[in-house]
């Protein structure tokens, strides 16, 4: 293992499980257009994936491309309907989502021995930096990190080398010197190891019984010990 002197997540699906998350926040949204808009869970769902697919193609792989407020605002003007709801339907969104979000089991403790260790440890992550930091604070993670990273402020998604680059910037470190850890293989792993970085694989539902060399697999935070040590 090289001397790893900084530690680099992403966060949603690596610190918490997002995907039980995601899943109540949109279906609180849905409900509201179905209360609100005169629309069915069906319509308004479809009417989302059409607005996602035009607000990508817009701005392309940027952290613009997550912007709830905007979608939501494409749904409203393409029906005519008052734009007053496009700000009630992303807070909703946001606030189930901080609601339901779980970190998942062993992240926090693993986090702090890290960090008592001497470890820096940053964030490198696709979205939006005032969600992202909110999320860490709701967890109480946020006084955990030394720096954090989005899309947003390098004006590029992973697996661009350049978030990875940045990490490393901030750091105070080369990429070798450098851990990254996220639930994405493409995005975080191959994305961190192409910047010269050691990948770390997050697969918390077991997936992945092996993937590329030099890519490590882990189920749980506290795997991170063996590794580092």
């Amino acid at each position: 293992m090289k001397m790893i002197r900084t530690i680099v997540f992403d966060i949603d699906g690596t610190l918490y499980d997002y995907d039980s998350a995601d899943l109540a926040a949109s279906g609180a949204v849905a409900d509201y257009a179905v209360q609100n808009l005169g629309m069915t869970d069906a319509e308004f769902r479809s009417a989302l994936k059409e607005a996602s697919g035009q607000l990508t193609a817009a701005v392309g792989k940027t952290a613009a491309s997550h912007n709830r407020l905007i979608r939501y605002a494409f749904i409203l003007e393409s029906a005519s309907l008052p734009l007053t709801h496009a700000i009630r339907m992303e807070e909703l969104y946001w606030d189930t989502l901080l609601e339901h979000a779980v970190v998942f089991e062993g992240t926090k403790e693993a986090l702090e021995h890290l960090k008592q260790q001497g470890y820096k440890l940053g964030i490198g992550s696709n979205m939006t930096a005032y969600i992202q930091y909110r999320k860490l604070e709701k967890f109480g993670l946020l006084g955990l990190f030394d720096f954090i990273v989005t899309s947003e402020e390098t004006g590029c998604e992973k697996p661009d080398p350049a978030l990875f680059l940045r990490c490393a910037e901030l750091a105070g470190c080369s990429p070798a010197e450098c851990m990254y850890v996220g639930d994405s293989l493409k995005n975080d792993a191959e994305g961190a190891a192409s910047a010269g970085m050691t990948a770390v694989l997050f697969d918390a539902k077991r997936t992945y019984k092996r993937t590329n060399d030099g890519i490590i697999i882990i189920n749980c935070m506290t795997e991170l010990y063996d590794l580092v040590n």
